[in-house]
């Protein structure tokens, strides 16, 4: 494990895989508030043929938490530093929620980026509503509540030992609800409508089709704006569809990545 520095701001990350000299690694981009523990299934699948890169949002596990509110610049700029600390010249961006945005404005303006993969986001701040997740690392109680926001019931009662795992990550990997709230400011006046045309990397949009925090409508929106988008919905799948249908967003990342690396031969 790493940290690097933005601006005093010590952010950490996890680089593992092969590949690392070609400057394409897979960096992932955590939803608000919660840890590297988020990306387990998708890092499982894809380390190895690729490098990848695990990092946490300052504010959130062993990164710094300065004092908020966190703006979109900000979170850009450390996502930014982590590309340059791995040498990442074509990186692939996975993003989830409000880190699915992180990595759409990054897109927009950074050479770094090759690709883009995006769960349950959406190109303007109003279209989340992701508070029901927010909880507090110290309240096990109130982290299993907060979950029946995020999954669907279907899954929560056919995988209770995985609900169960995800609580105790979440105490250990989680940020505090300062951390929380100071994330959640920078996607206050957020709206990537007017320049969704300048995102020319190809993008993946995967979207539960029963997520109660990011309607799936404003996902397709996302997705029909980008030159490149492809709107994938994830029948009956709840918010954390990284989790939900780990397999099936696999694949899709594989396929994804796979064609990618097709086209560039």
């Amino acid at each position: 494990m790493s940290t690097v520095s933005n601006d005093g701001v010590s952010l950490y990350y996890r680089r593992e895989g092969e590949n690392g000299d070609k400057g394409e690694p897979v960096v992932f981009v955590p939803e608000a508030g919660l840890g590297g523990w988020s990306w387990g299934w998708q890092h499982a699948a894809l380390t190895g043929p690729s490098e990848t890169v695990v990092w946490d949002l300052r504010g959130t596990g062993r990164s710094d938490a300065p004092s908020g509110p966190y703006s979109m610049r900000t979170l850009v700029d450390d996502l930014e530093t982590i590309l340059a600390a791995v040498d990442a010249r074509n990186a692939h961006l996975v993003g989830a929620g409000l880190g699915g945005a992180v990595a759409l404005a990054a897109a927009r303006e950074s050479t770094r980026i090759a690709t883009l993969s995006l769960l349950g986001t959406a190109a303007r701040g109003e279209a989340f509503g992701l508070e029901p997740l927010l909880a507090s690392p110290d309240d096990r109680a109130a982290l299993r509540t907060s979950l029946e926001s995020a999954l669907s019931a279907e899954f929560r009662e056919s995988q209770s030992e995985v609900v169960d795992g995800i609580v105790d990550w979440r105490v250990d990997g989680d940020a505090t609800s300062e951390g929380w709230e100071a994330q959640l400011a920078a996607l206050e006046g957020f709206d990537a409508r007017d320049w969704l045309v300048e995102v020319t990397q190809p993008t993946c949009v995967l979207h539960g089709t029963a997520d109660e925090l990011v309607s799936p409508e404003a996902s397709r929106e996302l997705a029909s704006g980008l030159p490149r988008g492809e709107f994938v919905p994830l029948e009956g799948a709840g918010h954390l569809v990284g989790i939900e249908r780990s397999r099936t967003v696999n694949d899709w990342l594989l396929g994804f990545l796979e064609e990618r690396s097709d086209d560039d031969r």
